[in-house]
């Protein structure tokens, strides 16, 4: 079980015999290691095909729903797949407004995820604005541990992060073994730059969300989420009273 921060929420035991239908451990390494030799300079759209074509129904997409790029990308892949949105009870209504978007007119499965608590809950039971005191607490049992719940059917799943976002980020492989949930994590666009994402979006017309034109580089949760300046590096207005860069969903 995974413990973090004092909290202890129940996340899968990677250490538990393998459930009926999932694919061994050293199955999904080496999977993930021949992924990333085919794949490491293939174009997205190959990489989709791979993932979808290798894992089947036990694949899914993860979408922050900050657009829809990389749903998109598999509704045309793999028509039907199932995409995972975390509904932390903190997002803006435009993110909301993506997510309903993409469920009624792509060909996914739209799977909206919550947290055991919800925010009343939560501030019943850790005090007001745990996001404000205490914010990986707050990522952990907003987003960490749902997430966690989440995966637990899939052993593969994609994200939309790129190379050019972060220094935290510019080392993303295309295709990797995520050691501590025991799956294979795929990254199609990580190599595209944010030109890319504009061409795709206007090619194929992908819904964003409208906090962007709105002075916002990168989104998430509204409390923990200001307008960057110019001249900032796209996540900066994440965290900003914080030494914090990442919720925890990819470390």
């Amino acid at each position: 079980m995974t413990v973090v921060a004092g909290l202890n929420l129940g996340l899968v035991d990677l250490t538990a015999p393998v459930a009926e239908g999932r694919r061994s451990r050293a199955s999904l390494e080496a999977a993930a290691l021949e992924g990333a030799e085919l794949l490491k300079d293939a174009p997205a759209e190959e990489i989709a095909r791979w993932a979808a074509a290798t894992f089947g129904d036990r694949f899914c997409v993860t979408s922050s729903m900050a657009d829809a790029v990389v749903a998109h990308l598999f509704s045309r892949a793999a028509p039907g797949v199932d995409v995972v949105f975390l509904d932390t009870g903190l997002h803006f209504p435009e993110t909301l407004k993506v997510r309903d978007i993409v469920a009624k007119t792509m060909d996914v499965n739209v799977r909206s995820i919550r947290p055991r608590m919800t925010v009343g809950q939560q501030d019943g039971e850790y005090g007001p604005r745990l996001f404000a005191n205490r914010p990986d607490e707050c990522c952990f049992i907003r987003k960490v541990e749902p997430l966690e719940r989440a995966l637990a059917d899939y052993d593969s799943w994609a994200t939309g992060l790129r190379r050019d976002e972060s220094p935290t980020r510019a080392n993303t492989p295309v295709v990797a073994f995520d050691q501590k949930k025991g799956k294979v994590k795929v990254n199609p666009i990580a190599a595209w730059t944010q030109s890319d994402v504009d061409s795709y979006i206007a090619r194929w017309n992908v819904p964003v969300n409208e906090l962007f034109k709105k002075g916002y580089g990168s989104i998430g949760c509204w409390p923990c989420t200001r307008r960057t300046k110019a001249g900032e590096d796209p996540r900066a207005g994440r965290w900003a009273m914080f030494e914090k860069t990442e919720c925890g969903l990819h470390v």
